[in-house]
């Protein structure tokens, strides 16, 4: 009787990994939208002494359709993050590809922090500088 228990859970462990690796799937098969924010971001940073600006644009690569209705919904939030993000970089964190890249890497944490908190899922999978322009 133990062992024909012991098969039953075996058994129903192994269907439920293969519905949950069809579910992951189905969501990797979906095919990315880009989204691009609009209108591009021009923030001061650098703290204080003479002004120095950036201004980028920036587009979000969303994993399908299902993503879009709460990116659209939280934008402003998004937005604020973004210019938040950008106004703490120093002229060091944007002198080298690195920095920009490290930038990139916290402004996409920021988003993807916004949308758990918000809708508990991320739905951002990358984000994408179209321009980063900066005035020293």
């Amino acid at each position: 009787m133990r062992y024909l228990a012991l098969t039953v859970l075996m058994l129903a462990n192994l269907l439920m990994t293969q519905a949950f690796a069809q579910d992951d799937e189905a969501v990797a098969q979906q095919p990315s939208i880009y989204f691009e924010v609009k209108p591009a971001f021009i923030v001061n940073y650098g703290g204080p002494g003479r002004l120095r600006y950036i201004k980028t644009s920036l587009t979000l690569r969303v994993g399908g359709d299902i993503g879009m209705k709460g990116i659209r919904h939280h934008l402003p939030q998004i937005r604020h993050v973004v210019v938040m993000t950008l106004t703490k970089q120093s002229e060091e964190d944007i002198s080298s590809m690195e920095g920009k890249e490290l930038v990139r890497l916290a402004l996409l944490e920021a988003v993807q922090n916004v949308l758990v908190e918000e809708e508990g899922e991320h739905f951002v999978n990358d984000l994408l500088f179209n321009s980063f322009i900066v005035q020293r």
